[in-house]
């Protein structure tokens, strides 16, 4: 349990913590590898499957981590950005460290980090504090292997200096195009920087101009090539209560059939057997293994991915996605449409500044009656006016409500839905835009 003077440390190192600043525009990895020096790199102290991509990677993690646990090994996660609490960027056995643990390593790490600032022009920023912290929190536990996420595209940023034995890319599409390029081609070369010489790549189906630089970066480092659709696949996939009943081949040619995941939407089987696949890889040590179907369905059946088409209410039905970009929104309706059978959807859409909001309205619009428009907390917030006036271009005037906060917005919301003959069932309220919308939104509606 933790006491009120230890939640006030922790609250303190957390601001310091956010003193540092979220982004940076030259990235490179100096002042990462000198600060992990002076740790003593723990990062080379634990097995490793670095994962990037444009959408999925953190479900795909999440997904990766309860494989392995169930197959009896320590794990740490790392995963950006958080929900609630930073905390929940680093895990161990499944569970964010606490805020005792939290706020000691970043003592510990801190003395250093100034040492490190006073050499270098810019100072540590928060992620490439939070990638230290975390690499020291799997070195001490230890960990047996860790599951780590990309912050952003793969050969600069700061994770990569794991040189990971498997690299995973989840679908690739245009994003962040401010710091890797406008095409696809130029963004699939930057994540491709993960794949490490004699490492094995596992990636999802990708677009041609996407896939091209992934193949000549194996050939060029002589990394092995695992790909969604020649070497593995979701074989079979029927919707569920609760989440959807699956067959996936792995690349070891095993078919694991029958198992249960509790997560919404074709894209996420798709998340499913990119992670399969990259466990029998890790597993194999290079060698697609078969594993034990029970201990594989055990796995699967314990995955959890709060945000990602997360229920959190009944009557009406809420949901949360943090769908962020055109290619999430295009996968969040399409599994709304298929397993939430809504007579009336709501949507609470609140997105970040950089983002094409036009082409996620577009692909709101069929399945939307009402557009409820709002912003999150997040200083990179799409300003309200903003959003409606986009907004204007694809619903008509009477769809759509302007509600500058959130929680007015979700209330506003929830009385649309219940409206009419919708009353009486088949009412939903869809939450989306950000990830920084939907942790606004959790803390208003869901009980921790």
């Amino acid at each position: 349990m933790t006491t009120a003077e230890e939640h006030s440390q922790y609250l303190a190192v957390s601001a310091a913590l956010e003193a540092r600043g979220f982004s940076r525009m030259n990235f490179d990895m100096n002042r990462i590898k000198a600060l992990l020096e002076v740790m003593g790199d723990p990062q080379k102290s634990f097995r490793a499957i670095h994962i990037t991509g444009t959408n999925g990677k953190t479900s795909t993690a999440r997904i990766v981590e309860s494989l392995l646990r169930a197959h009896g090994l320590r794990t740490g996660r790392y995963t950006s950005p958080h929900l609630d609490s930073v905390r929940e960027r680093i895990s161990v056995d499944g569970e964010p460290v606490s805020e005792e643990r939290f706020t000691a390593l970043y003592r510990e790490l801190a003395p250093l980090a100034e040492l490190v600032d006073a050499r270098f022009d810019e100072s540590m920023t928060y992620f490439e504090m939070t990638t230290a912290l975390a690499f020291a929190a799997f070195a001490d536990a230890p960990v047996d292997v860790a599951v780590v996420e990309v912050g952003l595209g793969g050969e600069e940023d700061a994770t990569n200096v794991l040189g990971a034995e498997v690299a995973v890319v989840t679908p690739i599409g245009v994003d962040h195009t401010r710091w890797l390029g406008e095409t696809l081609t130029d963004i699939a070369t930057a994540k491709a920087g993960i794949i490490h010489p004699g490492s094995n790549l596992v990636t999802a189906t990708q677009e041609p101009e996407a896939m091209i630089p992934l193949v000549e970066r194996c050939h060029a480092v002589k990394a092995g090539l695992i790909a969604q659709g020649r070497s593995f696949d979701v074989a079979d996939r029927k919707v569920a209560l609760g989440g959807q009943q699956l067959a996936l081949q792995g690349p070891s040619g095993s078919v694991y059939d029958g198992v249960f995941l509790p997560l919404h939407g074709k894209h996420q089987a798709q998340n499913a057997a990119v992670a399969l696949a990259a466990t029998e890889v890790l597993l194999g040590a290079g060698t697609p293994k078969t594993l034990d179907g029970e201990v594989v369905a055990e796995g699967l059946a314990e995955v959890t991915s709060p945000g990602r088409l997360e229920r959190v209410r009944t009557a009406p039905v809420v949901l949360l996605d943090g769908a962020h970009n055109p290619a999430g929104m295009a996968a969040t309706v399409a599994a709304v449409e298929e397993e939430f059978s809504l007579r009336r959807l709501i949507v609470v859409l609140g997105v970040f500044g950089d983002k094409n909001a036009v082409e996620m309205l577009r692909l709101l619009q069929p399945v939307c009656d009402h557009l409820v428009v709002t912003q999150s907390t997040s200083e990179r917030a799409k300003p309200v006016a903003a959003l409606a006036r986009e907004a204007a271009e694809v619903f008509d005037d009477e769809q759509i409500t302007v509600m500058p906060y959130l929680p007015d917005a979700i209330e506003s919301a929830v009385t649309l839905a219940e409206e009419g003959e919708a009353a009486y069932g088949g009412a939903g309220v869809l939450i989306t835009g950000s990830v920084h919308m939907v942790g606004d939104a959790r803390k208003l509606l869901v009980r921790t």
